[in-house]
């Protein structure tokens, strides 16, 4: 067995082989999906205004949250009442631990949700398909 340090041994990976993937569970006081999307968002939708005075939806994925992770990357799909997961909706390039715990930073100084936690996907997380987020995490009773 390695150990941290040799060559060979990445505690990113998990026992598969591949790149372990984290996500963020946020409370807020947001009764949908959408609304926490604007809660992540809008900070820093307004920051890049002030920042360059203006904004176009292809400016999604150049705003940084943190060092890898652009606001587009970014989907939303709440997990029960106030509690969403946020993850990353770029198959190709999930969160690390290292990200997230980035994102969360960059999301507490924004102070829109109560609490944030950064967690590994976990398998009851890996069945919501953040890919197509438009509908990901919605059952046929969520309108």
């Amino acid at each position: 067995m390695l150990s941290p340090g040799v060559t060979g041994y990445d505690s990113r990976l998990d026992h598969t082989g591949t790149v372990r993937e984290y996500c963020l569970i946020v409370e807020g006081a947001y009764l949908s999906e959408s609304e926490a999307e604007h809660a992540l968002r809008d900070p820093f939708l307004e920051d890049w205004v002030e920042q360059t005075g203006h904004f176009k939806i292809h400016n999604m994925d150049e705003i940084q949250i943190t060092p890898g992770v652009t606001l587009g990357s970014l989907g939303v799909v709440m997990l029960d009442d106030r509690v969403f997961e946020i993850a990353s909706v770029d198959g190709e390039h999930p969160l690390t631990e290292h990200k997230a715990k980035g994102v969360a930073e960059a999301l507490r100084r924004q102070d829109m949700f109560e609490e944030i936690k950064v967690e590994p996907r976990g398998e009851e997380n890996e069945s919501i398909s953040l890919g197509n987020h438009e509908t990901a995490g919605r059952d046929e009773t969520s309108f």
